[in-house]
């Protein structure tokens, strides 16, 4: 006699990640053993182990841990900023801070996430936080 488990029934997460995504929601899986948030999304906790993980809605709110800047031919776009931000929650993820020049994003910076919908697939890009 076979058993299925339901934790590997239906969506996976990454697509669940974009789901959330599509309905203007930031939110990422937390562990309720250790309480661990953890991007990328997947079903097990790289922390802990534990198949035992909630999706929670995230604030929104980072710091730009790492920079860089790509630099292109005007042409070809110009400029563009890649980094690491670190979410207040504690997970860290590739992204990039928009509206200002690439080469003014500097590590520490406290950035806001936005979801951008342009394309099939939603992503999170940064703004930086006014004040900062």
């Amino acid at each position: 006699m076979s058993s299925t488990d339901d934790r590997f029934n239906g969506p996976g997460p990454d697509q669940i990640y974009y789901n959330y995504l599509r309905e203007d929601n930031f939110s990422l899986p937390q562990c309720q053993d250790c309480h661990e948030f953890h991007f990328y999304p997947r079903v097990v906790c790289p922390h802990c182990g534990s198949f035992n993980l909630e999706w929670k809605t995230l604030s929104g709110k980072g710091e730009v841990y790492s920079t860089t800047t790509i630099r292109r031919k005007p042409e070809r776009g110009g400029h563009y900023n890649v980094c690491h931000v670190t979410l207040e929650e504690g997970p860290r993820l590739m992204s990039r801070v928009e509206g200002v020049d690439s080469l003014d994003v500097k590590i520490g910076d406290k950035v806001t996430a936005v979801i951008n919908k342009d394309s099939d697939d939603p992503f999170v890009t940064f703004t930086p936080v006014q004040g900062d």
